[in-house]
């Protein structure tokens, strides 16, 4: 199979909008709801926490199996270009799914999490228990978020080199989870951000 169109397919497969489909299940649609954001976070603030882990669950998947299964059926190397295309590509697939016209998708960072799970899973490991620990000692998901953006291409740089192409592609996906939680920063800022499980912070 040609490696383009393993790209197509990584981002067909990034684009299903597990959010979406959930809250559909349950009779709304999740874009009316909450942060209106078709995000796992927003899943577990309206649907709950078993649903909203089911969603995390598949949007890591979406970023993991493309990157660790397309390599084999076209023919690339394991952690080369192609395979770092294919776990971009269903990080697009997330944001901006073709399923939804191209509107509404999530911000990125379980699909992102899960790209680099397979492709450097100690730093991805190290990043996420500091998300873990950020959320805990701050209880905002969107700050977690932006830490750990901002730490994983310090993990990948100390465990791949400056020499590996994943530190460069790690540093691309910092900054775009970033500007899709610019509206967050703004939030934080103002003290109106809502913490996890609970309501907005009063300014």
């Amino acid at each position: 199979m040609p490696p383009l169109v393993g790209v197509v397919m990584a981002y067909l497969l990034g684009s299903i909008p597990a959010a979406y489909i959930a809250g559909r299940l349950r009779g709304i649609d999740l874009r009316d709801h909450g942060s209106g954001n078709l995000g796992a976070t927003n899943v577990f603030r309206v649907l709950g926490a078993r649903i909203g882990a089911i969603v995390m669950a598949f949007d890591l998947a979406k970023g993991a199996l493309p990157v660790y299964f397309l390599p084999g059926l076209t023919g690339v190397e394991l952690r080369g270009w192609w395979a770092i295309g294919y776990g971009i590509a269903a990080i697009l697939g997330h944001v901006r799914p073709i399923y939804l016209m191209w509107k509404g998708g999530g911000k990125g960072v379980a699909t992102s999490a899960g790209v680099f799970l397979a492709l450097t899973p100690i730093a991805t490991s190290i990043t996420t228990a500091i998300w873990i620990a950020v959320l805990l000692a701050s209880g905002y998901v969107s700050l977690a978020s932006l830490v750990a953006a901002l730490v994983l291409p310090l993990g990948v740089l100390l465990i791949e080199g400056i020499d590996s192409a994943l530190f460069y592609v790690a540093v691309v996906v910092a900054v775009f989870v970033v500007w899709t939680h610019r509206a967050n920063l703004g939030r934080l800022r103002r003290g109106e951000e809502s913490r996890f499980g609970g309501k907005k912070k009063a300014a």
